[in-house]
């Protein structure tokens, strides 16, 4: 395989207070290049920045069926993903589940790339999931946040 097909991603996603205002860090390796990207809402839940962080970095990925390494301190992102669960809540209409439009979100960009999902220790000194953690928790106390619009208008149904 040709290494330059290969994308490593670092992912962290944080809530202060969960829910509550919330960030997500992504750290993106290439080659010789990297791309950090992060974002800040006013308010969420951690589970959402940590879905939504995976999201966004696969969003900025321009080619398609790339060899994509996921590392993530999310067991329930990775679990999800590896463990094939929100397959089987597609079947279910999603019912009973939470955060339906960013799994929605999701799957496209699945079925496009070759991706593995791996679980880290989060705090655990690991270089680029330490620098994740900043950007999200960075992007959280920023002064100017975006709405998760879905999220406030159906935090009262989860």
């Amino acid at each position: 395989m040709n290494p330059a097909q290969k994308v490593i991603i670092y992912t962290d996603g944080a809530a202060l207070g969960n829910p509550g205002p919330g960030g997500y860090g992504v750290v993106m390796l290439y080659g010789e290049k990297r791309k950090e990207i992060s974002e800040g809402y006013k308010h969420t839940t951690n589970n959402r920045m940590e879905l939504l962080a995976v999201i966004v970095a696969l969003e900025h990925l321009k080619k398609e069926n790339l060899h994509v390494t996921v590392y993530s301190d999310s067991q329930y992102v990775v679990n999800s993903i590896e463990k094939k669960w929100v397959f089987g809540w597609v079947k279910k209409g999603f019912k009973g589940k939470k955060n339906e439009d960013l799994w929605r979100r999701f799957l496209p960009l699945y079925d496009k790339q070759q991706i593995k999902m791996v679980w880290v220790k989060g705090h655990a000194g690991l270089k680029e999931n330490e620098r994740c953690d900043e950007l999200s928790v960075i992007a959280a106390n920023a002064p100017h946040k975006h709405i998760d619009k879905w999220y406030e208008e159906n935090a009262d149904a989860d």
